[in-house]
């Protein structure tokens, strides 16, 4: 199974994608998709056509997106929302589920703490990936989103093999 994980920005989006094999995460690529562009439909057009880049390049299984935390700016907010809708209506059209995270959710399922910094992302994705250096920020929170999409789906499973021997010993 392939992730694609995405960090949604007006100006950067990050992505990450990462392989599952068995039970180990395995790095693929990241990066940024750096929106030259001034307007905000060329903007959104630069990343919607970065998004769809990456699909046909890693041709991804599943991806997963940060969701919207509230700024302070409600400008801003709208922008980044307008991107993070972008980036899912590409995923969308490649046909992958889609699931959403909080950056608490994020930081809790990578570091263990939902109130971590960037700093303490990016170690924690460099060790878990076994990475030579450390990634970029961007990339690194989009890396950390492919890995939470993947522990939640883990999770998910073992609940649901759970409740099958619970119903099981009911019997």
């Amino acid at each position: 199974m392939i992730i694609l994980g995405i960090d949604p920005g007006s100006r950067i989006t990050g992505f990450g994608v990462i392989a599952i094999d068995g039970r180990q995460c395995q790095y693929v690529a990241s990066g940024c998709i750096r929106i030259k562009t001034e307007t905000l439909s060329e903007r959104l057009l630069e990343i919607y056509q970065g998004v769809t880049e990456i699909i046909t390049t890693y041709h991804p299984d599943q991806g997963a997106i940060e969701q919207i935390f509230m700024h302070t700016n409600p400008g801003s907010a709208l922008k980044l929302g307008q991107a993070r809708g972008v980036a899912i209506v590409a995923m969308a059209n490649a046909s992958l589920s889609v699931g959403e995270y909080s950056a608490r959710q994020v930081k809790q399922s990578v570091v263990g703490y939902g109130a971590a910094d960037k700093t303490q992302v990016q170690h924690m994705v460099k060790t878990l990936l076994k990475l030579p250096k450390t990634p970029q920020a961007d990339a690194a929170d989009a890396l950390a989103i492919a890995l939470c999409h993947y522990h939640t789906q883990q999770s998910l499973v073992h609940m649901g093999d759970a409740t099958k021997t619970v119903h099981r010993r009911l019997r």
